[in-house]
């Protein structure tokens, strides 16, 4: 029989343990518990994974988890290993749950992420619920700083919970854009608690919306077609390349909360876009300012989607390379809007043997109370997916 039991907030040990441990044959825990003992086991995920796995169904074993079982926790993994019968969950508290008691805040008005051993903080989450809060590791207070470089220090509320359940705890707000590191050994464990103060943008933008040099922005019902064609997904890295006003790869976040990469080598434009990440509170976001096709390898990570708005020639000449870029099963979207550099593209990925499909679009609005004519430019999308 397996019983699986959580020792709560504070010391690694056995003091906050609901039930009577002498009853048991083998008690197994992480190696950073400081009991020790005959019958107590301490070992890695696989060692107490396996020993547990051989030895349930003869021996009455206790397996000890930090906080909660249900909260980020290898207990329910490993009472998923054992047959129903066979297993019981004993819960305590969770960090979760001991920040929700100091700053009362509900399960309503709350999203959870972990960005313990990740590198990027899942978007699909971050802040989009009143309070987030943060699983973290020694690296995450710079990673969440750099999330959150377009969001004014005015906007949100970051507490930490530090060392939760010890003598010394720690609950207070911090300035996360100017973390002092001295004062933490963020070895120790801890989570963040960031408050949203700021009213979301609505995901669907108006032309408007967006400050931009002279009319230099992907128009609604071509953005809105560009996305779509896009094939969208949380969390993916969109490189936006020509990015304009930004308009595309701030609504790609909005609507698809992707992490968007934008490349500008106006300085103006460059401007714009930094105004429009901020006024609509774009979070992961990096804008790279210079020439496009210079600045492309000063990016390790693949991206999962490149949306091609602009560059010119130099740009074009460098497809080939941005589809090798592209990561397995990625996709390219390239727009044109003059049969010269429509071209261009058709005999440069001809000559690589690039695998496409176009589609043109011609599109007239109507303003105004006499619904005056407003014919737009016809528009060419070449469409790639890497096989």
């Amino acid at each position: 029989m397996l019983t699986i039991a959580g020792n709560g907030m504070g010391e690694y040990d056995f003091s906050n343990i609901k039930i009577d441990i002498d009853e048991f044959d083998t008690i197994v825990c992480d190696k950073n518990f400081k009991e020790s003992g005959d019958n107590i086991l301490k070992g890695s995920y696989r060692e107490i994974k396996e020993y547990i796995s051989q030895n349930y169904s003869r021996e009455n074993i206790l397996y000890i988890v930090t906080g909660s079982p249900y909260f980020y926790s290898a207990g329910v993994l490993i009472a998923k290993t054992v047959p129903e019968d066979m297993v019981k969950i004993i819960n305590n508290t969770s960090s979760k749950e001991y920040m929700q008691e100091r700053l009362m805040v509900g399960d309503g008005e709350l999203g959870v992420v972990s960005i313990h051993g990740r590198e990027f903080i899942d978007l699909e989450i971050f802040l989009k619920m009143r309070y987030t809060l943060i699983l973290c590791d020694r690296y995450s207070i710079e990673k969440i700083s750099k999330a959150l470089r377009y969001i004014s220090p005015v906007d949100i509320v970051a507490t930490i919970g530090y060392r939760l359940g010890y003598a010394d705890e720690r609950v207070e707000e911090i300035d996360i854009y100017d973390f002092d590191k001295r004062s933490f050994d963020l070895a120790q464990p801890y989570v963040i608690m960031i408050e949203r103060l700021f009213v979301p943008r609505d995901p669907l933008s108006s032309d408007d919306d967006f400050s931009t040099q002279r009319g230099m922005i992907t128009k609604r019902y071509k953005r809105d077609l560009s996305l779509q064609n896009l094939d969208l997904k949380p969390n993916q890295l969109l490189w936006d390349i020509g990015a304009g006003s930004g308009s595309c790869g701030i609504e790609a976040y909005k609507r698809y909360r992707v992490r968007t990469t934008f490349f500008e080598k106006q300085t103006l434009r460059v401007s714009y876009i930094e105004e429009n990440l901020a006024s609509h509170f774009v979070c992961g976001a990096r804008l790279v300012e210079g020439e496009a096709e210079k600045l492309f390898d000063s990016i390790d990570e693949k991206p999962q989607r490149i949306f091609v708005g602009g560059g010119g020639s130099k740009v074009i000449s460098r497809l080939p390379y941005l589809y090798e870029r592209l990561d397995d099963e990625g996709m390219m979207l390239i727009n044109a809007i003059t049969l010269k550099h429509l071209s261009q593209m058709i005999n440069i990925l001809n000559s690589e043997d690039i695998e496409y499909s176009v589609i043109s679009l011609s599109l007239t609005t109507y303003k105004g109370r006499l619904d005056m004519v407003e014919p737009e430019r016809q528009l060419f999308q070449i469409k790639i997916k890497k096989q």
